[in-house]
Formats: C-alpha cells, sequence, structure tokens
C-alpha cells in the first residue's frame, strides 16, 4: 500500500487456519505505523501519523476523546475495514511486513495482532474453558484433549485468571466478575499465541482491585507480547507504559501525534507545551 495521502478502499479477504495450539509462542515483534492517514467517508480523522511501536514494550497511546486513538488501534490490525465507509492511506508494518499487503489475508493480520475491547466480551453462555479455546475453532483448528487442556491452563495463567477459575472452568464465562471477565478475553486472544496485543481502554469499566490485577497482568505480559494500550488514565499510563505518544486533534483538524517518546521523559520533560498540559490534568 503506498503512503502517499489518497484514499485506499480497502479490500475484504478470506480465512485462514490458525497455527496448531502445540505450537510455540510467537517472538514478540515490532509494529510501525507509517505516514497513517484515515478517513469515514469524507471526513479525515488521521493525518499522516507515524509511531513504531516496540518489541517486548508497552506502548501507550494518550489524548483528549474524539482525537483519533481508537481508530488508529483498529488501523494496527484491519479491524478499521469492518466499518462502512471507512478508508486509510499507509502502511503498517509487522517486523517490516505490510499487514495491509493485498497478498496477506486479513485473518492472519489479527491473529498475529490481537484485540481486547473497552467493554469485557467473553461469550456469556460459553464455558471459561470454551472461552479460551474460541479463537482457535473459529479458524478451524483442532486439537486433543491433552493439547487443549494444557493450552487453557497456560493462557488462563498468563492472563492471572488460572487460581482463581480452575475450579469452575466448565461454568459460563458471563458468570464471572467485569475484572474477570477482561482476564477471561486476554486469556482468548493469547490462545492463537498473538506477536502484538492490542488493548483499547481495558480498564475503564472496571474497579480499582480489578484495574490493578488487569496492569499486573499488563506488565507480565510485556516480556513476550508487545502491547499498544489506549487509556484516558495518565496515572495509569505513566504506571503500565515504556513508551507514549499523544495524539491531538485541534479545532476540527485531524487527528496528529504532538510527541512521542520515553514515558518518563512524556511525563517529566516533554518537549511541547500541550503534551505537558494535558499530562498535568489543564485540558482533555
Amino acid at each position: 500500500m503506498s503512503a502517499t495521502d489518497e484514499t485506499v478502499v480497502l479490500p475484504a479477504v478470506p480465512a485462514v487456519p490458525a497455527e496448531p495450539p502445540g505450537a510455540a509462542p510467537s517472538r514478540s515483534a515490532t509494529l510501525e505505523a507509517q505516514e497513517i492517514s484515515a478517513w469515514f467517508g469524507d471526513h479525515k480523522v488521521l493525518d499522516r501519523v507515524s509511531l513504531t511501536m516496540p518489541a517486548q514494550a508497552v506502548t501507550a497511546l494518550i489524548g483528549p476523546s474524539g482525537c483519533g486513538k481508537s481508530t488508529f488501534l483498529r488501523i494496527l490490525n484491519r479491524m478499521h475495514e469492518l466499518i462502512s465507509a471507512a478508508s486509510l492511506a499507509g502502511q503498517v508494518l509487522l517486523d517490516g511486513e505490510d499487514i495491509y499487503d493485498r497478498g496477506r489475508r486479513i485473518t492472519h493480520a489479527r491473529r498475529e495482532i490481537g484485540m481486547v475491547f473497552q467493554k469485557p466480551n467473553p461469550f456469556p453462555a460459553m464455558s471459561i474453558y470454551d472461552n479460551v479455546l474460541a479463537g482457535l475453532r473459529m479458524n478451524g483448528v483442532k486439537a486433543d484433549r491433552g493439547s487443549r487442556d494444557d493450552l487453557v491452563e497456560e493462557c488462563l495463567t498468563k492472563a492471572g485468571l488460572w487460581r482463581e477459575v480452575q475450579d469452575r472452568l466448565r461454568q459460563p464465562g458471563g458468570a464471572l466478575s467485569g475484572g474477570q471477565q477482561q482476564r477471561l478475553c486476554i486469556a482468548r486472544s493469547l490462545a492463537v499465541r498473538p506477536r502484538v496485543l492490542l488493548m483499547d481502554e481495558p480498564c475503564s469499566a472496571l474497579d480499582p482491585t480489578s484495574t490493578r490485577r488487569i496492569e499486573q497482568t499488563i506488565s507480565e505480559l510485556s516480556q513476550e507480547v508487545t502491547i499498544v494500550i489506549v487509556t484516558h488514565n495518565m496515572q495509569q499510563a505513566a504506571r503500565v507504559s515504556d513508551a507514549c505518544a499523544f495524539f491531538l486533534a485541534e479545532q476540527g483538524t485531524p487527528g496528529v501525534i504532538v510527541e512521542h517518546g520515553p514515558t518518563e521523559e512524556m511525563f517529566n520533560r516533554p518537549q511541547d507545551q500541550r503534551t505537558s498540559d494535558y499530562v498535568n490534568g489543564r485540558f482533555g
């Protein structure tokens, strides 16, 4: 895909099988957005946004509502194209390969770059056990009972949920608390061996205790999966991220990145006054 500022209508592509559940976890990958512009119909929402999200690190996308953070996040695993009249220009590179290349299948991109949403969305009537395996089954992957059991335990452990649910795996996922449901969704995402995990305000609907547990999970997962998180909570961004990118859309203009860099520098020594004003709560 060209990185020039021209509209490209996003094509639909068919599915491909996932890796078998016994495969070794994929290594963490660097994700790079190059000159990303995005539209909904004629409305331009992002203007030539470029950002490198390093492997084995947590990158936080911060900024006021309406500046394009969540749109940018969805572009990173091709969910933008699910929206009617959505289009974009630019490239998204996963370890140097463009996920929007016409020869690359959409399900392959979404398997390598997983997503956890703002509101927990387990399948409510499906058991905890089956929720974890749902992504594999949707991709037509078959495995013996022992492999399935091992994968469920592994993913629930990584999501910080195993000890709480190991004795009730056959109970409905919808019966869990909000924070547990969110960790179940993380476990479900991990089951397909992603290299990157995107999180769109994963703690915004949770209580402080659940938020703390999710943040701990993020910290632990970042050792093996690249994480990109959208958050409006500046304290959370400071706690969990290694790097930040500050998005802003001023006076009806499309969203841009004002500044990005290591989190400690962004919060304590920002180069742009608008960044300082935002992280210190003077607007937004």
